[in-house]
Formats: structure tokens, sequence, C-alpha cells
């Protein structure tokens, strides 16, 4: 007897060829029905045997597009229809809006031959997808995930067009921002022009997938240099693109897999001697940020420039990025010799991702909107509103958290418009109208001031406490653990600056057991830019002298501008300052970097550091690493010591802390491979269970998420 059967699927199941996933599947199976989008993922019902059903709702899993992420699978037996064939029906918007926008997709191998296939209508065309890849979470407007409700939406498609998208033996059946010369967008000027103005050393503004790079020759040191002046970008290092990666950078097993996966971050490797960039492209630093093209127009302007491009966000330093045509123009006037545009809308802005290692250090393109899980529903939905710094927002239906793509640096006031716009964006994307805010404790950050003008029940999360429970969360648990959470600043709960902390916490609260010994930063933000203020600050502590030549005139500010910080970022500041690797900095953990580099892979023996109650007595290790400097001993060897002295001094914390044997490790200075491996060796092997970030950067980046941990428990 026939049965027919409903199969609700949720999770990642539109934009990555699902439905014609599905319809090739029935007719496997030989069995009738439908498919198609809804509000909350894809409804199916197909009628058959029901040994042939079993088989189909198996392979529906097993089988899956590599794209597709099933979240759930809801099955039921209803009514048989006598029906005769399975087709793909017109998606339903009605109903609660669940379902979840694909990320954005670098383009595949199939479409890469066509590109440069003369033979092929599509030869050449910078615009060209298929079901398997091209733009998605940046073009969406609403779900279903249908082409009307998408920025493809005005271009109508030709009857060429239209065939493959209705053929379900094409690999274009149903792809949503199909198109082709004939009826899809159109750059604003020619590709030869672009590509000879980057020959001859000029900056192009160049529309990507989330917004615009601006690239030029990154083997012209005056192209570089000018492109640095004119966007104000003084010293931080630029990323670069090339379809051979491997002659600039050396790259491992896990480097390549990144470079190459659908994502297509920005990866950080190691400068290959020689490497054929400008010095100025990555300055007094051996890594260099490297990626793939991932669009049809970045494969043909690598291709026709044939050499590497610097791609750095199209904006000036500290802006969000820009995204839009006229925008772009106005903000980006001044820095480009040329646009290179096209008329296909961008929804949403979305800069690249950037990874090291094993994992993102900014978590954007090719990763969100991915939803990640919360160990803890909330009952409510919620936004909480992150950090200044590196900031992202979080928004929260059920127990799936969607991170923002990176934001930048929220500290202005096109940042903050920036902010209110991509989050109403992502709430009505969603279909979420929050009940709930959470925020930071700080009184001046400008997400935290947003969160305190909405009305809406209010949660204050502390900077650290946010951090813990967002590397807890992130592994999926809810307990009670100690948290060495290693910053450069965080606003505490008694008014002063942390940023060297050990707690005991979980997602209700914490409980602080430990913390570096406060020193006065000199001038207050002027000691975040001037290292050397705060090396002078730690060597009059350790009772040494003091080197630096300004100190006898900034030392007056200790009596108006000098709060207390217990920040690891200032102590890793002050370190390399010291030893004369940076005495200023011109963005944010340039000295630590550094330091970083200096001290390499040398193996030393630790400084020792000091405890007295609850205080890391640091300055015991700038003490150290002054006297070795003065008695001769190699620079890099002190830097070394220096890391593996703060590593052990947090490693000892926690033993005297004892319980509970779970730890885990946050904060932007666990960026530093270094110091995250050394800490993490001696805590496991004083037999902690050492919890560390894989899917959320370290940074300021993941605050959000933790707030969001942290005010869904609350409600629990």
């Amino acid at each position: 007897m026939a049965q027919r059967r409903r199969l609700q699927v949720a999770g990642v199941v539109q934009g990555v060829g699902f439905r014609p996933f599905v319809y090739g599947l029935a007719h496997r199976h030989g069995l009738a029905g439908f498919v198609r989008n809804d509000a909350r993922g894809v409804v199916v019902e197909v009628e058959g045997e029901p040994k042939e059903l079993d088989l189909f709702a198996a392979a529906l899993v097993e089988q899956a597009p590599p794209l597709a992420r099933i979240a759930s699978l809801e099955t039921s037996k209803i009514e048989t229809r006598d029906e005769l064939e399975f087709v793909i029906e017109t998606s339903a918007a009605d109903g609660e809006r669940t379902a979840l926008v694909p990320a954005d997709i670098a383009t595949c191998d199939d479409c890469l031959r066509e590109l440069f296939d003369p033979g092929d209508r599509r030869f050449r065309y910078p615009f060209v997808n298929c079901t398997n890849c091209g733009p998605r979470f940046t073009i969406v407007r609403s779900v279903p995930y249908d082409r009307a409700n998408t920025t493809m939406a005005s271009f109508e498609m030709c009857d060429q067009c239209r065939r493959e998208y209705e053929d379900p033996r094409d690999r274009r059946f149903h792809a949503e921002p199909i198109c082709c010369p004939d009826c899809g967008p159109r750059l604003s000027i020619e590709l030869e022009s672009a590509v000879s103005l980057l020959r001859e050393g000029k900056i192009v503004a160049i529309k990507g997938l989330g917004g615009y790079h601006l690239a030029c020759d990154a083997a012209n040191e005056q192209a570089v240099a000018r492109l640095r002046a004119r966007k104000g970008r003084e010293e931080k290092p630029l990323a670069v693109m090339s379809s051979s990666p491997e002659l600039l950078v050396e790259l491992g097993p896990d480097e390549e897999a990144l470079l190459h996966s659908a994502e297509r971050p920005i990866v950080l490797a190691r400068r290959r001697p020689g490497a054929p960039v400008a010095p100025s492209v990555a300055p007094a630093t051996e890594w260099l940020g490297v990626m793939l093209p991932y669009t049809p127009l970045h494969y043909l302007l690598c291709a026709d420039f044939g050499g590497t491009l610097v791609m750095t966000s199209g904006n000036l330093s500290d802006e969000p990025i820009a995204f839009e045509n006229g925008e772009a123009e106005r903000r980006l006037g001044e820095v480009a010799d040329a646009f290179l545009s096209h008329d296909r809308p961008i929804e949403r802005r979305c800069e690249d991702s950037v990874v090291r290692a094993a994992f993102p250090i900014r978590r954007s393109r090719g990763y969100a909107p991915a939803a990640l899980p919360l160990p803890v529903g909330a009952r409510r939905p919620l936004v909480a509103t992150g950090a200044e710094l590196k900031s992202t927002f979080c928004v929260v239906r059920g127990d799936q958290a969607f991170l923002s793509p990176h934001l930048g640096d929220l500290d202005s006031e096109l940042a903050y418009r920036a902010f209110g716009t991509d989050l109403e964006l992502y709430l009505a994307m969603l279909a979420v109208e929050p009940e709930l805010v959470a925020c930071d404790l700080h009184p001046d950050y400008l997400s935290s001031k947003w969160a305190r003008g909405q009305d809406l029940e209010l949660i204050e999360v502390q900077h650290h406490h946010a951090h813990a429970a967002a590397c807890l969360a992130e592994n999926g648990e809810t307990g009670t653990a100690l948290a060495l959470v290693l910053d450069g600043t965080g606003y505490g709960t008694d008014g002063t600056i942390w940023g060297g902390e050990l707690l005991r916490f979980d997602l209700a609260g914490f409980e602080r057991i430990c913390h570096l010994d406060p020193v006065p930063l000199p001038g207050g933000e002027a000691a975040v830019h001037e290292p050397w203020r705060v090396a002078a600050a730690y060597l009059e502590r350790a009772e040494r002298p003091v080197p630096f030549p300004d100190w006898s005139r900034v030392r007056e500010s200790l009596k108006v501008n000098a709060p207390l910080s217990s920040g690891a970022g200032r102590l890793f500041d002050a370190a390399a300052a010291l030893l004369g690797v940076r005495e200023r900095v011109s963005y944010e953990g340039q000295a630590a970097i550094e330091l970083e580099q200096l001290a390499g892979h040398t193996e030393v023996e630790p400084y020792p550091c000091r405890s007295e109650g609850r205080r890391i007595i640091a300055a015991d290790l700038i003490a150290a690493a002054h006297d070795d400097l003065a008695a001769g001993r190699e620079r890099a060897e002190i830097a070394a010591a220096f890391h593996e002295g703060v590593a052990l001094a947090c490693a000892e914390a926690c033993a005297r802390a004892a319980e509970p044997r779970t730890i885990v490790l946050s904060g932007g200075c666990f960026q530093n491979l270094r110091l995250l491996a050394s800490t993490r060796r001696r805590l496991e092997d004083l037999g902690f269970r050492v919890l560390v970030h894989r899917l959320l950067p370290p940074n300021d980046a993941c605050i959000s998420f933790g707030q969001a941990a942290v005010a869904a428990y609350a409600m629990d």
C-alpha cells in the first residue's frame, strides 16, 4: 500500500541546491509529491512504497548537498493523494520565518571552467554562478530564499537562463542568482581599463560581495604607500589576493584547506623570503594575510593582471566598509583613482574573514550568518550589542545565536549609524522582535548607549565575564569553570580597567579570584598609543631606572590622568617598548604582535613572577627583562622568557585556585600563538581540562555571543 509522508526540514537548506537535490532523489526512488521552500526551511511531501519512502528519508540526510546543514527533520504520515509526478512548487512565505540564510559561497570549479571557456556563453562574464556557488547572504532581503526576495529581483531572466532554471537536469536548476551577459548585472567600466590602471600603479575601488575593496599592485611600493597615505592606515598589514599564494607564504595542510574552502577567508601565514610584495604591504611582521579569488570578477582580475593585488577594505581607517555605490563614491572618492563597480545591489555589508591557525581573528564573509548553538535556549528573543573594538552584535532566537559580520571599531558617528542599520537588517532577515537586550557595563560604549536607549529589558554583562561565557558556551557547556581572560581593556565592576583576570564563573555570575597587579596608565588613552609610557610605569613600580627621555615630563600626568589598569595587553606593550620593539603604535595589538615575532620559537626558562594575595606582581617580569637587557642578553631570548613567564604566572594562579578543573582561555592576548600554546600546555600538565575558542575569535568580537549566553541563561 502506498503511503504519503510530510517532511519539514530546518537548517541551512535554502540557497544550497536542496530543492533540486530532493527533486532528483524523489525521481530515483519513484516517488510522487512536491518540495518547496517555506518560512521555516524546506517542506517535502512524498508518496510511494513504504520501503522507498524509508530509503528516501535516510538519503535526504546522508546525501544532502555539501553546503546544506540540516538542523532538524520532522516527519509525519498524511493522507495519500494518488499523484503521479514529483514537482518543485512555488515557495510559501506564510508562517513564522525561521528559515536560515546561507553564507556567500566562493565560485565553484564548474563555473570557473565556464568563465574561462571561449566557447561558453558565459565566457568572461564576471557574475557567473550556479546552485553550488555565488552570492547568498549579501543579496537576501527576506526568506524564503527566492529570487524575488533578493537584490537580483530586478534582473529578469532571459529565455536561455529561464530554461536552465527550470530544467531539473541542469546544475542551475532553481539557482536564484542565475544570470548571463544578456540579462544580468553589468560592470561600470571595462575590466581591461581597471587592469591597465592597476598596472600603472593606480588605486581602484572594486565592488565585491559584501562591500568595496581598495586594490593596487602589491609589488609596487609607491602604489602601496599612496594607498596607505590616502586611506590613513599607517602600518597595519594589508591583505593581498593571489592566484598563487604558495609563492608568497609558507602553507601547511591547514592553511591550504582554509584557503581553498568555500568560505575563502584571508589566511595569516608566514611570508616566504623574497616574496614578490612591497615591504610596506606588511611592515615589521613576517606574517602576511593572503586570500584566493572568490568571485568571478576576482578571478578575471587576477588572471588579467598576472600578479598579486593588495585587496583591503574599502574604507578610511576605523570606518565601516562602504557597500552602496553612491556611498562608496562619496567616501572613497579621495582614495581611489577609479571605481570598478556594478549594478547588482548589496543588501548588507560583510567584510572578508581573517583566520589564524585554529581560530578566526575576524568571523565575517563565508561564515556569517551561520547560526551558533547556545547550550541554553532563550525563552524570549534577545539582542546582545557587544563591545566597542572588533564590534559585533548577536541576535538570539531560541537556542540559535546569529552573530553579525565584523563591524569594525564602534567609536565614531559613522560606525554607530552602520551598527544601527546593520542590526535593523539582521532583525528583519531573521524576523526577530527582541524583548531583551544585553550590553557591556562600560558607560561610554556606543553599543551600550544604544542598548540603554531601547524600551527593552536590559541585562548588563561585565566584559570579562562575557569573554568567559563566550568560550564556555561555544564549547557547549554551562557549568562552573575557571576563566583566564587576558586582553587590553575591559570595564570592571569596581570602575577600574581590568584585563588580566582569573575568574571562577558560570553563566549566572562570576568571582574575581586573581588579577594582574594594576599599574597607572600615564596620560590615560595616550598610554595605549605610546607603550613606552606603560613601560616607564612598570619600571618605576619595579624600582628600575626609566630610559625614556620624555618620562620626566609625562610623569606629571600621574597626578591628574593615570587610571589604573590590570590589562595584560598593556603588560605586553610595556615589554615591547622596553626591548625597543615598539615605543609607539599605529594600530591595536601592534607592539604585542611584533614582540611575539621577536620571541619566535626560542627555547628558554620562564622569568619568575611573585603573587601577593589576589595579585600577580607582573612588574617582576619587566624587572627581569630590564636586568637581562642591561646584562647584554639577546632580545629574542628576553622576549621568549617574558612570554613563558606570563604563561607560568597564569598557570600557577590557576593551580592555587585549584577548583573547578575546567578552565577557559579567552581575550585578545590569546591570539598570540606562543602564549596560547604555552599556557595551555602548562595547565594541562597540571591536570586542567582546557577549553579554547575554535569558532569565534578570542578577541572582543566574541563579546556579543558571551552576553547572549548570559542573558539566555538568566531567563532559564
